[in-house]
């Protein structure tokens, strides 16, 4: 059983629907640069001019019949700089489940056919745990997750380190954060229980424009850089690259819905860490899409 297989069996399949955040929608978006990253990276998109940018929001079911409201929800948040085109795929989350594929899929064969909220799935996580602890700090932000009051209200982590190629040439392991210029504003699970599918995605189009910043935090040099469920420490530094303005939603959104958010699509200045989920994501985002494409 592949981990594409698996996250099918755990959501049901919906064809032409992605495998994970299934229901989403696209929106215009500029991302207009600090300047302030220029002396570490060669990226174009972060170095002065203005670039254009396609927002994806959703949550993570599998089923686009998932109810917005209520507690631990995870959602996402995902952007397309145009020009160069590169992707950043972010999380309401910091950290990641699995700190290797191998244990991405034991967690996800551990979940499949477990019903959501039952006792036999409680009983799988806490088994999946015991046998990788690393992974306890994902599931503990998981749960603990507060319904936001919009998705321009959230805070959104890449989870991943990557490699920042300075003009100089010097090499430093990075991760990104959005914050919200709005801040950070939830309400309770009774306050949204009557909540439908896509409550928010209209909610957030209701509000636009809206904004976020860009954050990046520099490692340390004893900071992991290969495993994804381990958070580095906040004191670690940090700079504000850019404002991200998201407008309107796109014209085509069949077009850019059908499209892949693939989080090792770089560009000059921008290279994949040592982090092994990250390289394997492309290879299960590609074969997601490939069943879209399909009609399965």
């Amino acid at each position: 059983m592949t981990v594409v297989d698996a996250m099918e069996r755990m959501s049901g399949l919906h064809p032409g629907f992605r495998r994970a955040h299934a229901l989403g929608r696209c929106y215009d978006a500029v991302f207009t640069p600090s300047g302030a990253a220029a002396a570490y990276t060669t990226a174009a998109h972060l170095a002065a001019e203005p670039t254009p940018a396609i927002v994806r929001y959703s949550n993570t079911a599998g089923d686009p019949g998932e109810p917005d409201g209520g507690a631990t929800v995870v959602r996402g948040m995902s952007v397309k700089f145009l020009s160069p085109e590169t992707d950043l795929v972010s999380l309401n989350v910091p950290v990641f489940m699995a700190s290797t594929p191998a244990k991405f899929l034991d967690m996800t064969r551990a979940l499949t056919d477990k019903p959501r909220d039952s006792q036999e799935r409680a009983d799988a996580v806490i088994a999946f745990i015991t046998a990788n602890p690393e992974s306890v700090n994902a599931f503990q932000e998981a749960a603990t997750i507060p319904v936001p009051e919009s998705y321009a209200t959230i805070r959104f982590w890449a989870q991943h380190a990557f490699v920042w190629v300075g003009p100089d040439g010097v090499r430093r392991f990075v991760r990104y954060r959005w914050e919200p210029e709005a801040g950070l504003r939830h309400l309770t699970a009774a306050d949204t229980a009557d909540w439908g599918p896509g409550h928010l995605l209209d909610e957030v189009t209701e509000r636009m424009p809206v904004s976020f910043r860009l954050m990046v935090q520099f490692a340390g040099p004893e900071d992991p850089t290969a495993d994804p469920t381990q958070a580095w420490p906040s004191d670690r530094p940090e700079i504000d690259t850019g404002r991200l303005e998201i407008s309107k939603p796109v014209a085509d959104q069949e077009f850019w819905d059908r499209s892949v958010f693939d989080p090792t699509r770089l560009t000059d200045g921008i290279e994949l860490s040592d982090d092994p989920v990250l390289a394997y994501r492309k290879r299960a985002y590609a074969e997601g899409h490939r069943r879209r494409a399909a009609g399965h």
